[in-house]
């Protein structure tokens, strides 16, 4: 069984979508340091032809508290008019805008759990199956380092691989993952060019501007262009 855990991040990009769709069982790391500035409540559409970064608000947010302990502000109105004058012509809008809508209006503010939502309504969209646990619910040792946690939780879930996005190569040893019978590999994701509402293709956007561009077809072919390292 692959085993993937990552920090929830809010409609991350295809690079996150491929992780999930590469494991078995995709864990949101959410009994973690919240970190600033980073894609947990933010990511960048196509708007005007150009990149724009989007920011939902996470009040109190603060490095010395864990993610699920914070929750997104329900003050999405600007988010979701810029979302709106972004995609409106669209060829995807009618179906995914109020999908997208619907999320970012959820009573639901947790982190980690309005992260879920959004994924498993992305994977439903698409006519796919995954499953999802957050680490905050898992009775295991948090005081270890995280390599010993990632190798908890796989003998935990009895999973024999565990993948990690390639940025994280130098945090983890193979040996000693192999030493616990476990694979370590890292998911290297192939950016493939696909029509956008621009001049030039501009990768790395939020998995929004895919939805909008794509058919299900299209994302789910789009999802299996990886690496595994």
């Amino acid at each position: 069984m692959n085993l993937a855990v990552m920090q929830p991040y809010l409609f991350p990009y295809i690079g996150y979508f491929q992780l999930i769709y590469a494991s078995d069982l995709f864990m949101l790391f959410d009994d973690v340091a919240y970190i600033k500035k980073g894609y947990i409540n933010r990511n960048s559409i196509m708007l005007d032809g150009q990149p724009f970064r989007f920011t939902v608000p996470v009040p109190g947010a603060s490095q010395n508290k864990k993610i699920y302990e914070l929750s997104y502000s329900s003050d999405v109105n600007k988010v979701l008019k810029s979302i709106f004058r972004a995609y409106s012509k669209a060829q995807n809008f009618d179906s995914i805008y109020p999908m997208i809508e619907r999320v970012l209006s959820q009573p639901v503010r947790n982190i980690a759990d309005l992260c879920l939502i959004s994924y498993k309504e992305i994977f439903s969209y698409l006519g796919l199956e995954k499953s999802f646990e957050k680490t905050s619910a898992i009775n295991y040792n948090r005081d270890r380092p995280a390599q010993n946690r990632i190798i908890e939780l796989c003998s935990k879930f009895n999973a024999d691989r565990y993948i990690n996005p390639i940025g994280g190569m130098d945090l983890y040893s193979r040996e000693e993952f192999e030493r616990q019978n476990l694979k370590l590999s890292f998911l290297k994701p192939e950016l493939v060019e696909y029509n956008q509402l621009s001049s030039g293709f501009i990768p790395g956007l939020s998995i929004i501007d895919i939805l909008m561009s794509c058919s299900p077809d299209e994302i789910r072919s789009l999802f299996t262009k990886y690496e595994l390292v």
